[in-house]
């Protein structure tokens, strides 16, 4: 009967282990710290997709800019909340892919010519750059939460990152429809 109950006691232990508190641990304090980075990354994201939409040319594409504005808004709110469950503090990191990401679209608006497809073709490729680069980010963040049994986060971070998926199929379309041919014929 002893066996049993060191046994059971073992099994406890490696299973709160798995799921409990990991707070403590240096996987969770990396985790933390990836949060912080993609946090950055979406506040200054924000501050950029409207730049991008006034260069844009494509009706279209101007409208995926707007939309896309107020998504990543609620993604700032959505890692906020994350935070929260978490119990820390809201906090950012720079992020330097995100950085480096948004200053390559400020050098296609510049290199461009205002009023044209090719610049919207160049918008896209950036926008789809960042697209991947969250997409990335949040999928790695999502399975992160899930080992460590952070099932609200996990969930958080799968709706964030279906949205950004939606917004990558978004931006093909465009592309796909009109701008590419119409870039090319320039």
């Amino acid at each position: 009967m002893a066996t049993t109950t060191k046994t059971a006691a073992k099994t406890a232990s490696k299973s709160s282990s798995k799921t409990g508190k990991m707070e403590d641990s240096e996987f969770h304090e990396f985790f933390v710290d990836e949060l912080k980075d993609i946090y950055w990354a979406e506040k200054h994201l924000v501050k950029a997709l409207p730049k991008m939409k006034k260069a844009a040319t494509s009706p279209e594409l101007a409208a995926a800019f707007e939309k896309h504005t107020q998504e990543t808004e609620k993604h700032v709110s959505t890692l906020e909340q994350v935070f929260g469950l978490l119990g820390e503090k809201v906090a950012a990191k720079k992020c330097d892919a995100m950085a480096g990401l948004l200053e390559e679209a400020e050098s296609i608006i510049s290199d461009t010519d205002s009023g044209t497809m090719i610049r919207d073709a160049g918008l896209i490729l950036a926008a789809q750059k960042v697209e991947h680069y969250e997409i990335a980010t949040y999928g790695t963040l999502r399975v992160f939460a899930q080992n460590m049994g952070h099932d609200e986060v996990a969930d958080l971070l799968t709706q964030t990152l279906e949205n950004e998926k939606a917004t990558d199929v978004a931006l093909t379309e465009i592309a796909v429809s009109a701008v590419n041919a119409e870039a090319a014929a320039e």
